[in-house]
């Protein structure tokens, strides 16, 4: 997957614009679609793109462009610790999915935890009117937010918390485990149907 630079000046709008371009995700980035993908491996895990996902996704994909995490497997564990340690507020589906990333932090440990210590000094967009965010540049936005360009030196208070927070997460990962693992034949039989290579989707709230 090819990463993704956004110019300062571009308004957000333009930026996601350009992130749903590049990435393959359609101009309305899958909010429409009926049902979502999560692929572990070659084994597909469809869950229903909810109300609550979308809600959710609307953020997301605005966290991608602040940050410039990638949208591969490691960079969605990425921004899955940079959003819970930058707070995902109300989102209850932001919280659940991205509890479940920052689980698997032992494939890109370092990547992982600096990205946690670069949320827990920024805030995330979570909640905001979307339509300012759009219109502001990217520049002004992570300036707002306080996203740091790279991790400054972690703390004690950064260990222990990234310390709860996989923890949590390895319990909610097994909780979405089992409830997806009877939707793997659907994912399978979809798969066969249309006759496509299979698309991974986040392992947060991404498209």
């Amino acid at each position: 997957m090819t990463v993704v630079t956004y110019d300062s000046t571009s308004t957000m709008a333009a930026a996601r614009d350009r992130y749903f371009a590049v990435n393959g995700f359609g101009a309305d980035g899958g909010y429409n679609d009926a049902w979502a993908n999560f692929e572990l491996g070659s084994m597909p895990f469809p869950f229903p793109n909810t109300a609550a996902r979308v809600r959710a996704l609307r953020y997301h994909d605005l966290h991608h462009v602040l940050t410039g995490f990638d949208t591969n497997f490691i960079g969605e564990l990425e921004i899955s610790a940079w959003e819970i340690s930058a707070g995902c507020k109300g989102f209850v589906a932001a919280w659940v999915l991205n509890l479940a990333g920052v689980s698997a932090w032992v494939l890109a440990p370092r990547r992982i935890f600096a990205a946690w210590v670069r949320g827990r000094r920024s805030r995330s967009l979570y909640g905001l009117p979307l339509e300012p965010l759009l219109e502001s540049t990217v520049a002004e936005a992570r300036e707002k937010m306080h996203v740091p360009e790279r991790a400054p030196k972690a703390t004690a208070g950064d260990v222990a918390t990234f310390a709860v927070a996989a923890t949590v997460g390895t319990i909610v990962a097994l909780a979405l485990f089992v409830t997806l693992l009877p939707l793997v034949p659907i994912g399978l039989l979809a798969r066969r149907l249309v006759k496509v290579p299979p698309k991974a989707a986040d392992g947060g709230a991404s498209s």
